[in-house]
Formats: structure tokens, sequence, C-alpha cells
């Protein structure tokens, strides 16, 4: 069955857009939108406690990779999936191969992509888009990190090529990043938030 977008919401009348078109039209955007298979959508902002987390995981792995071939990069971070055409912001990817096309200025084969959910986001990212993001050749971790209590989902790739999970629920908790051999701990990654455990 094919994979549709429902969120973010689609945005402008033009029936199809060429990729050439969304990315002139998207480098002078005052907004992010993504892109799937000619059509694009508005992606929505994030509030207070998604700018925390997305700030603590970005500062946690750029420090414990430094000076390692894979570096993170935030949600300004354009991503290109060319196995089924989708242009999209993860709010944290690790890249461990520099592959980086300036004249597109989109990156392509993450190792690792965070996304953190909040309200709005939580159905689609946990679905629709983690089945696009399974067409990812290089991805071996997807982690799902809540924006409204202390929980985090892991997503690792075996070696049948299934996605097994691991939930973490707990501040005492680290949370396991085996592809780049880091452990990052809960209480670091939600540091100033105020979010209640789960359990």
């Amino acid at each position: 069955m094919e994979t549709e977008l429902r969120e973010p919401a689609l945005t402008y009348n033009k029936k199809k857009w060429t990729e050439e078109e969304y990315l002139e039209m998207e480098r002078t955007a005052l907004d992010k939108h993504e892109y799937y298979r000619g059509e694009i959508f508005a992606m929505a902002g994030a509030g207070k406690i998604h700018n925390i987390i997305s700030v603590n995981l970005l500062a946690i792995l750029a420090t414990q990779l430094k000076g390692k071939r894979c570096r993170p990069f935030g949600s300004d971070a354009r991503m290109h999936i060319p196995q089924n055409s989708l242009y999209t912001y993860p709010d944290v990817a690790v890249y461990c191969n520099n592959n980086f096309d300036a004249e597109e200025d989109s990156f392509t084969e993450p190792v690792i992509i965070i996304e953190i959910l909040s309200p709005s986001t939580r159905q689609y990212d946990r679905g629709q888009k983690f089945e696009l993001y399974k067409d990812i050749p290089s991805l071996k971790e997807y982690i799902l990190v809540d924006s409204e209590n202390i929980y985090i989902e892991a997503f690792r790739k075996d070696e049948n090529g299934q996605w097994p999970s691991e939930v973490c629920n707990q501040n005492n908790q680290l949370l396991a990043l085996p592809f780049v051999e880091l452990s990052v701990s809960l209480q670091d990654i939600y540091a100033d938030t105020h979010l209640p455990s789960t359990v």
C-alpha cells in the first residue's frame, strides 16, 4: 500500500511540484516545509519544552561525538530520502559520512534520527514518518522522545531488518545509542523540563 503523509498539513494549491521547485521555494521560505511525491506540507512549530529537549540532546551528542567521525545536526538541517522523495527536517539526526550536497544543501544517509514528540506530531512520527524513514539504508536507530512525560522509545534495526523497541522512562536510566557507542542519561536529556516520570 502506498504511503501517504497526513501531518504536517498540505499547503499551497498547485497540484504537483518538482523537487527543484520545492528546493528553490524552500531556500527563501520563512517557515519550513516537507516535500513528498510532488506535494508540499507545512511543518508545525515547536514549543518551549520541545526546544529545551532538542538543545539538551544536541549539546550532549556534540560533546560526546567531538573528534569522532559522526556529527549531530538539529532541525534546521534538511534531510533528503532519495528512495521515496521525502525532504524533511528531523529534530536531531546523526550523520557519519559527511554526505552533504552543497548544491542541494540537503543531507542524506543518517545513522540515527531522533524525533521529539508533541501532541500534533506524535501519531505521524510514530507511524507514517517512521515507515518513510525505514527506506533509508543507512538508518540504524530511530528514537522517539516524549515532550509531555519522561518517556523515550528507541527502535534499533536488527540483522533481520526488523525494528524492535526498548522503552526508557526513568530519570536514572541511560539511553543506549549502540551504533555510535554512546549512552545518554535521561536526566540530562530532560534537564530543566520538570517533566514527570510515567510510572
